[in-house]
């Protein structure tokens, strides 16, 4: 798989069916290696190691539901009492990330009305700080620490 603009990860691989998976730790199962699923698992790393996001408040491809339509987050992290703080919309690698994935994972909030939403392609990572009051957003240098949130 491509090299992503994150640090390295040791993960577990398997073959099953002419596929391969990965071992995603947060579901506890293997899962097909797909680009996507690339850069899911490194940033689900990155938050966990580096940013000190505990695991078991990590859920991955959350049911939503918009337009009486159901739509699945990639990534929503929960605070100690169970209320949503961040969501992250993961895209592979060799998609740029545009307006549209905002416009995305924007409409995908209106549900759970998170703190912090963030996009990434394992290569350009954005994060945004939502401010309800004003219904605007401001972009944010550095993705928080979980301690920070």
């Amino acid at each position: 798989m491509h090299k992503l603009n994150l640090p390295s990860c040791r993960f577990r691989f398997q073959n099953r069916e002419d596929k391969v998976e990965i071992f995603d730790s947060i579901r506890k199962k293997y899962v097909v290696l797909t680009p996507e699923e690339w850069v899911r698992q490194h940033f689900i790393q990155y938050l966990v190691n580096q940013k000190g996001f505990p695991p078991s408040l990590i859920q991955l491809e959350k049911q939503l539901s918009y337009n009486q339509l159901d739509k699945r987050s990639d990534i929503v992290v929960y605070d100690r009492a169970a209320n949503p703080l961040v969501m992250v919309e993961c895209k592979s690698f060799n998609i740029t990330v545009t307006q549209d994935a905002f416009d995305q994972i924007a409409r995908y909030n209106f549900s759970l009305r998170v703190k912090y939403l963030i996009v990434t392609n394992g290569m350009n990572h954005f994060c945004c700080k939502m401010n309800y009051d004003t219904l605007s957003y401001i972009f944010v240098e550095q993705i928080p620490m979980y301690k920070e949130l």
